[in-house]
């Protein structure tokens, strides 16, 4: 089976890319290396992998790949509310223009497995949201992923993966979301000022994303045409669970703003159980990675490596 991957040297894509490379798959990967990251210098043994440095846009430079391939996995784009809103027109060009171009460049024999978000949820106000509750995105990187889904369901071979708040360390590391931004702070700052600390949000490990796409691709008939929320079922927290979390292992303050909002007014709670029935369960914790990410940071105490 060949898979192409565009964004493969991002913070999932290199971890994924290893996996897939590992289960014997053909990969094309297609990256700007934007971030003058050396991500996938671990893999490049690997016989079955060719590597495309290329903006996902040029579409002549991958055309023929992107013809032969069974699988398209579309990971490239900025990913987050900050950067979106720092690179508007980057944005509206990446995130939804260039992803609907590669859509109606996809036949209909092909598959695409496609990451979108479940910030799309916006704030569910108490109520659990699955795959059929109502979108409410905030940013406008979660309302470009809502519209890209939307034009996904046009086609014959897909999925959706709404993933929650990803958090672990990567060979293209981010420092901004939310878990590993806290982390980095109790290790070097030794507190953290939260905002609305009661809003909820769902997380998931690196690690079982790229195990989600690789249980897909081992049950696509199964699996096929259908949204899923990919999180971790016990990990609905707020943020102060988030960070009393992080106490069990370092020593810093939390400091509770009452008076400022949070600019991320993402307050959702998440079911996971529609791909949990399919028979995927994450197997990395929110404990694992908090551990994970002490010992990766035990080398940075500088902020390089984020998408703002």
């Amino acid at each position: 089976m060949k898979i192409l991957i565009t964004g493969g040297a991002g913070y999932i894509g290199s971890i994924l890319s290893k996996d897939l490379l590992a289960k014997g798959y053909n990969l094309t990967i297609i990256d700007n290396f934007s971030h003058e990251q050396n991500s996938l210098a671990n893999i490049s043994t690997y016989k079955k992998l060719d590597i495309i440095n290329s903006d996902f846009r040029d579409f002549s430079k991958y055309e023929k790949k992107l013809k032969s391939a069974d699988i398209i996995i579309p990971l490239a784009g900025l990913v987050g509310a900050p950067i979106c809103g720092k690179k508007p027109y980057e944005a509206q060009s990446i995130n939804l223009d260039a992803q609907i171009n590669l859509f109606n460049k996809i036949s209909n024999s092909q598959n695409i497995l496609m990451p979108t978000t479940n910030s799309a949820y916006g704030t569910s106000k108490g109520k659990v949201c699955n795959e059929d509750s109502e979108l409410n995105p905030i940013s406008t990187y979660a309302k470009h992923k809502v519209i890209v889904e939307k034009e996904l369901m046009k086609k014959k071979n897909w999925i959706s993966f709404r993933l929650a708040t990803v958090f672990g360390m990567s060979p293209r590391m981010r420092v901004d979301l939310l878990l590993n931004d806290f982390v980095f702070r109790a290790m070097y700052e030794k507190f953290i000022v939260l905002y609305e600390s009661n809003f909820n949000r769902n997380y998931i490990h690196i690690k079982d994303v790229s195990l989600a796409f690789c249980h897909a691709l081992d049950n696509l008939e199964k699996m096929n045409n259908n949204i899923y929320n990919v999180g971790l079922s016990n990990a609905n927290l707020t943020k102060l669970e988030l960070c009393e979390k992080i106490k069990k292992y370092l020593n810093f303050k939390i400091i509770i703003d009452e008076v400022e909002k949070d600019p991320d007014q993402r307050n959702y709670i998440v079911s996971n159980e529609k791909i949990e029935k399919h028979g995927f369960m994450p197997i990395h914790s929110i404990d694992d990675g908090i551990q994970e990410l002490i010992k990766g940071y035990s080398g940075y105490k500088f902020r390089k490596f984020s998408n703002v």
